[in-house]
């Protein structure tokens, strides 16, 4: 996963910032309520049985968004979709931690760690001095 972002214009919603379509930020976020209210952790068959609801549009719930502000409103996602555009990318980037021994899928801090490193890598690559790639003149 790629994020592009505008530094003039950085949304307010983390989840913006992360993913490209509206329909895939109301499901992460969604996600990660449900995973705060379960103490911010889930079991496999709890995050399957998410999976499920949501795939068959039966998982309801109050979305954020100002149209929908108050209403409860029915969420319909693919499941095999829900795994490979949110919870998969969502695990790479250290959002949800998945404990192999435990089965279990957990809400991260390791995110905002590899964010700082990415800009620290910035400040490396910016103070670092002129290299010796040099561009062939015809």
């Amino acid at each position: 996963m790629v994020i592009l972002f505008d530094q003039y214009h950085l949304p307010e919603d983390v989840y913006e910032t992360i993913f490209a379509t509206n329909q895939q930020r109301i499901v992460a976020k969604v996600l990660i309520n449900s995973m705060k209210q379960k103490g911010g952790e889930m079991n496999k068959t709890e995050m399957s049985f998410f999976a499920t609801k949501l795939h068959d549009g039966e998982l309801v719930t109050e979305i954020d968004t100002p149209e929908y502000k108050g209403k409860k409103v029915k969420l319909s996602y693919n499941k095999r979709q829900f795994y490979d555009r949110i919870l998969t990318p969502m695990k790479t980037m250290g959002m949800i931690d998945y404990d192999m021994y435990k089965k279990t899928y957990k809400v991260s801090d390791a995110f905002y760690r590899e964010i700082l490193k990415i800009g620290l890598m910035w400040q490396q690559e910016v103070r670092s001095p002129v290299s010796e790639y040099k561009v062939k003149k015809n």
